[in-house]
């Protein structure tokens, strides 16, 4: 019978949880503010809003109320919210609180609250376990739910946006049907062994639906969506003194790296994160590529190579005054961007050669630089494709597991009673996906992510 993760669920990452309990959380940012909103959830809401407002407003229209215990002074004078149950984000009873955003509102406010029985502090992400628990979200709406909440760029929060609304999840609902589709089909087949053509009839749909189901589901595989999520990886290498810690200082506004005229100054990785149109970047300064004089300067070197090795794309620097255009043999299947750095210095330099002349030091260049590795973020990334990407490893490694199956499904000797468990062995890694199966390993470490009210 099929479960959802919920089911019976009564414990996040080993603290014990009462769904009966109403719960209460701070919900917005830390530290003073104009607003600060506070969040309460649970059967007791109707109860605390009459003890603190005077009375319970009419569902989703806000209510200018003073706000305090009778026993106690006015607290505050703020807006109050009413969600009634099962039309809010907990699928509970829940209020909203908007008051002035002082730690002495919050403190006391949160401690009238305490005061009434039934109440407690809520636990980190328990707001997103009762929604989910209740069914308003599933365990790919709220992994989306944490990205928004953590997304720092344009590209980060369309794509947690798409999967907070669930298309990703619509996309793994309408796989998992097919699979159902087809065990039902392979089912028939050993049921109808002794009657030929019903056999033979079956099992050719069951393979249709399954090719179909294998070539979408190895489409996200071949995506970039947890660079994403974890920031592009562009590393700068080039020659020592070529100016690759000027030019990381150009493009992220600021002093990061040591800049000297001295050769093999950078020893060490130094990394700084930007935004490039949206995307997410992890930009590395390194050593210069050279043989090097002493053991310090070797391993910078070595130390160098291994990330360019690992980058997505390698922005090869070059020294006008002394050009080394071909970057080394290890780099020669990575994705690369040549710019011709102090064309201040050797203007002519790069004619004839397919290179974006740049100066770190008057800024000259930078901006087609910049658009070349935003082009670049964009497609590792697969940025502005308006659909939904596969952004975790935990995803990468479901998804994987469900097209393996169903490659083992397509092997010729393999018998009716192993392709049906082949199928229902794809059907589980699709379904701990979305949760609509019983899977509760996966539920501390997603909701860990979530800050306190959320």
């Amino acid at each position: 019978m099929e479960r959802t993760i919920g089911d019976n669920m009564n414990e996040i990452g080993g603290t014990r949880t009462m769904p009966s309990d109403t719960i209460v959380a701070h919900a917005s940012g830390i530290g003073p503010a104009a607003i600060a909103v506070v969040r309460v959830s649970g059967s007791g809401t109707r109860a605390v809003l009459e003890a603190l407002t005077g009375g319970v407003p009419e569902p989703r229209h806000a209510s200018l109320r003073d706000i305090g215990p009778p026993h106690w002074s006015l607290l505050d004078r703020g807006l109050v919210l009413f969600f009634e149950a099962p039309a809010s984000f907990t699928g509970e009873d829940m209020a909203e609180l908007h008051v002035h955003g002082s730690r002495a509102v919050i403190s006391e406010l949160i401690e009238a609250v305490l005061s009434l029985p039934g109440t407690r502090l809520a636990e980190p992400g328990e707001f997103a376990l009762r929604a989910f628990e209740n069914g308003k979200l599933d365990l790919r709406q709220l992994e989306g739910l944490a990205d928004l909440v953590n997304a720092e760029t344009r590209c980060q929060r369309e794509q947690a946006l798409l999967q907070a609304q669930g298309v990703a999840s619509a996309r793994y609902e309408a796989w998992r049907e097919g699979l159902v589709r087809a065990q039902a089909l392979t089912e028939a087949e050993l049921d109808f062994a002794d009657e030929g053509d019903v056999g033979v009839g079956v099992a050719v749909e069951a393979g249709r639906i399954v090719d179909g189901l294998l070539r979408e589901i190895e489409e996200p595989l071949k995506g970039g969506g947890e660079r994403l999520r974890e920031g592009v990886r562009i590393v700068i290498a080039g020659p020592p003194n070529a100016g690759k810690s000027s030019l990381m200082n150009a493009l992220a506004k600021r002093d990061v790296a040591i800049v000297s005229e001295e050769a093999g100054t950078t020893r060490d990785v130094i990394e700084v994160h930007l935004d490039l149109g949206g995307v997410p970047v992890i930009l590395t300064d390194t050593a210069g590529l050279r043989e090097a004089e002493g053991k310090v300067e070797a391993e910078g070197v070595r130390r160098a190579l291994a990330r360019a090795e690992k980058a997505d794309v390698v922005l090869w620097l070059i020294d006008a005054t002394t050009p080394a255009w071909e970057p080394p043999a290890a780099l020669a299947s990575k994705t690369c961007i040549a710019a011709l750095n102090k064309i201040d210095l050797a203007p002519e330099a790069g004619e004839g050669r397919n290179v974006i002349p740049v100066s770190a030091k008057t800024g000259q260049g930078l901006d087609p630089l910049i658009a070349a590795l935003e082009m670049e973020a964009q497609r590792a990334t697969e940025a502005g494709a308006g659909s939904p990407l596969m952004t975790r490893a935990r995803h990468r490694v479901e998804l994987e597991g469900a097209r393996d199956a169903l490659r083992r499904y397509g092997e010729p000797a393999l018998s009716p009673e192993l392709r049906a468990e082949e199928l229902r062995i794809a059907a589980r890694h699709l379904g701990r996906l979305t949760g609509r199966i019983d899977a509760e390993e996966v539920l501390g470490a997603i909701f860990a992510e979530f800050c306190i009210g959320k």
